[in-house]
């Protein structure tokens, strides 16, 4: 069948108002501090109080179609199916309905509203292992709906499982997922849903949070969960007979844009194609970020250095088909105006903000982005001059640019190391991000030489006491952002033995409600004795992972981050205490201005 963006989203929510669930409508984009992510990655996410037992005001049987935001892949993106912003259709049982009507549902939705053949329907279930048994109760109640017994796979854990890792306590349990093919055509005789052929798609899934996870095993739960999630745009694609989300009317008004614009046609140019993908999905992303009921702008921090990255690789993939840069804000307005105008009309109301921060991030890279692109050239043209003169002495010069070739792009022209990384693969050259780490070191020590009174993550020393206040100093960066907001970062501190010296990003003088509410959030944490641990990981898991931080590029491949439980997570050098019960009572001593748009906090441990 063939079938729009807004007709698809209507069926979704009104096939499930009728059947009792609230529409819940979808929340912000941006994390609100309290999941330890900085997006919202999935249509479940925000449900999860809920789904660990807390009463929602709406009941429990909920709807929605929810945005989300994942970038860990992002280099993926420019093929048919890869985004950075997509939106999933949910739909949850909280302790109410479980399997029986949920399979009857799912299958009435396939078969009647989507008129798919009840006969090719595939499903899968847990096949059970000896923590928990297999799920024959779900394949017989798809047995019952019509679906053929040849037609249900029992797969294993890895498969057909859903829990939350290295959580004890947790709801989770065996999924059921639905697969359809898209031709009636075998590549052999053993063509199913295990076949590599990609014949049949994942339609979406329901899992079935039925038991509690424990420290070895599980264990039934009183009170069953139902999550259903189906991707939006994976389902449209797949209802209207296409394997190109860009051919979806989500894209298409964009695409078509594009091809007049440049008097080309989408698919024709294997290159082009892709920038065009790649600058479809990224000015999308931007729009909704920056259009956000939390929106944000282009920063070197946190979410907006997330932000940033985005739009600099769609300006510089305009730039290399030539597409006029003003181009990219008429590109944001097809989507303000004709493809969301319903179902995000909060895009509308911010229109004029919203294309006014693409043109400033426009003019800000534009600028730095010519002169970078000049001296990349000159740093590709040196290496084939000397692999020319190399040929006579027979020298091996390797396609590769050398760390502080690489750190001069990102100290003179602010290239960061991924941009670097993704122009020199295009041209056919690696680059060493090891020289690059060791360049920037050397960097750092020269700065410290001359800058008395810098030290290491703030600190005067790590002494007893410094490292108390340093563990102090992530707990208020936390607590100011619950307070102020996700604008609020750090933007520079001193620690001595005696107290810490904070400064953050804030536009007014803080009240003193605001204080003692800082104070409170951070007492509160102290109190409940929280556990720090450290995990090393690559810096784009840990910005993926919503780790804090300053100034990503400026970090090594792999960084050290700080997590202290719910509260705090944040990319840092240390050192720290072992529980926040080591610290006393937090006592802010005073608030004043440090310089324009940015606060000071002194603070004491008593």
């Amino acid at each position: 069948m063939k079938i729009t963006s807004k007709e698809l989203r209507e069926k979704w929510l009104n096939f499930y108002k009728e059947r009792g669930h609230e529409d819940i409508g979808a929340v912000s984009l941006i994390g609100d501090g309290t999941t330890g992510v900085m997006f919202n990655v999935a249509g479940m996410q925000p449900l999860m109080p809920y789904l660990l037992g807390e009463k929602h005001p709406k009941g429990t049987r909920l709807c929605n179609v929810q945005g989300c935001i994942r970038t860990i892949d992002i280099e993926s993106v420019g093929d048919p199916s890869h985004c950075t912003f997509f939106e999933m259709m949910g739909n949850w049982s909280l302790g109410d309905y479980f399997k029986k009507e949920k399979t009857a549902w799912t299958f009435e939705l396939l078969t009647k509203e989507f008129k798919l053949d009840k006969n090719k329907i595939c499903s899968t279930v847990f096949e059970g292992n000896e923590s928990a048994p297999k799920d024959d109760e779900t394949a017989n109640y798809l047995l019952e709906l019509g679906i053929k017994k040849e037609n249900i796979f029992f797969e294993p854990k890895e498969d057909n499982w859903w829990e939350l890792d290295g959580t004890v306590g947790t709801p989770c349990g065996p999924d059921n997922e639905w697969f359809y093919p898209l031709t009636d055509e075998k590549c052999c005789d053993s063509c199913d849903i295990n076949c590599k052929c990609g014949r049949y798609v994942e339609i979406g899934n329901d899992v079935y949070m039925q038991y509690e996870k424990l420290e070895n095993g599980y264990r039934p739960l009183k009170n069953k969960n139902v999550d259903t999630g189906f991707g939006f745009e994976r389902m449209l694609m797949f209802l209207n007979g296409v394997k190109d989300v860009y051919v979806t009317d989500l894209f298409d008004k964009v695409i078509k844009f594009m091809e007049n614009t440049l008097n080309v046609k989408y698919l024709e140019d294997e290159n082009t194609t892709k920038s065009m993908r790649i600058i479809a999905d990224h000015m999308r992303t931007t729009v909704m970020l920056i259009g956000d009921i939390n929106g944000i702008v282009p920063s070197n921090v946190g979410a907006g250095y997330i932000l940033r990255r985005i739009m600099r690789r769609a300006i510089r993939h305009a730039r290399k088909i030539d597409l006029n840069l003003n181009a990219l804000c008429d590109i944001a307005k097809i989507f303000i105006e004709e493809v969301y105008n319903q179902a995000y009309p909060l895009l509308l109301g911010k229109e004029e903000y919203i294309i006014s921060e693409i043109q400033k991030e426009i003019e800000k890279f534009n600028k730095a982005l010519e002169q970078g692109l000049k001296e990349f050239d000159k740093v590709i043209n040196g290496i084939e001059r000397h692999k020319e003169f190399a040929q006579k002495t027979g020298e091996i010069v390797k396609n590769e640019i050398n760390g502080k070739s690489a750190f001069r792009l990102y100290d003179t022209f602010g290239f960061p190391l991924e941009l670097t990384i993704e122009i020199a693969e295009e041209k056919g050259y690696s680059v060493d991000s090891e020289g690059f780490n060791e360049a920037f070191k050397i960097h750092q020590e020269k700065s410290k030489a001359v800058q008395k009174g810098e030290f290491k993550s703030g600190l005067e020393n790590s002494g007893e006491m410094t490292t108390k206040y340093h563990t102090a100093t992530h707990l208020l960066n936390a607590a100011l952002k619950l307070v102020i907001g996700e604008t609020s970062h750090q933007m520079g501190s001193n620690i001595t033995e005696e107290r810490l010296r904070f400064d953050f990003a804030c536009d007014h003088k803080l009240t003193p409600e605001e204080i003692n509410k800082v104070e409170e959030i951070v007492n509160n944490w102290i109190k409940q004795d929280l556990t720090v641990s450290c995990e090393e990981m690559s810096k784009e898991k840990a910005v993926e992972s919503g780790a804090e931080h300053q100034f990503i590029e400026r970090y090594p491949d792999v960084v050290s981050v700080y997590t202290i439980e719910n509260a705090s997570k944040e990319i840092c050098t240390g050192p720290h205490v072992k529980k926040t019960g080591e610290l006393g009572e937090f006592k802010i001593t005073k608030e004043e201005a440090s310089s324009s748009g940015v606060r000071r906090i002194k603070a004491i441990l008593k």
